[in-house]
């Protein structure tokens, strides 16, 4: 599921992502995932009981309390967690289970995929969207992407 084209899929028609566990501390990943996102023009929404806003965006302490669509749900949550995540996120009609680096859950990835969920599994989604749509490499980075071609719907 993971390959190239399914990450560029994925994050080229998602609009709407929410982001379990984001926190409000500057200095934590899933807080600078949130902010690239925005810059990079995705409606993040984030779900923590924690806070009542983040990054200028209304928090909602639950998937089933956000009212709007979401097309990816980013889990910043431990991987005993997702089994419970992946209900919730088909539960509102997901598109994508996404589980950042260091989330691994098989079960939760099974469960996800009968459900209709496209699962992506131990991967950053800012780290995913700078290496396919370019913004690794000006450090440096090999992405082993390389094409002259602009890829479509970007």
């Amino acid at each position: 599921m993971e390959t190239v084209e399914a990450l560029r899929r994925i994050l080229s028609q998602a609009k709407n992502i929410a982001i379990v566990g984001l926190s409000d501390k500057p200095h934590r990943p899933s807080y600078f995932v949130a902010k690239y996102l925005i810059e990079h023009h995705y409606n993040v929404i984030p779900v923590t009981p924690m806070a009542d806003e983040i990054l200028g965006r209304q928090c909602y302490p639950t998937l089933a309390d956000v009212p709007d669509p979401v097309d990816i749900v980013d889990c910043f949550r431990r991987s005993e967690e997702m089994v419970s995540l992946a209900t919730q996120a088909a539960a509102i009609k997901a598109s994508v289970l996404w589980m950042q680096l260091g989330v691994v859950n098989e079960q939760a990835k099974q469960q996800a995929e009968s459900d209709g969920l496209d699962v992506v599994m131990d991967r950053c989604t800012k780290i995913e969207h700078a290496r396919i749509f370019g913004g690794l490499n000006f450090v440096g980075v090999n992405t082993g992407i390389i094409s002259a071609r602009r890829p479509k719907n970007v």
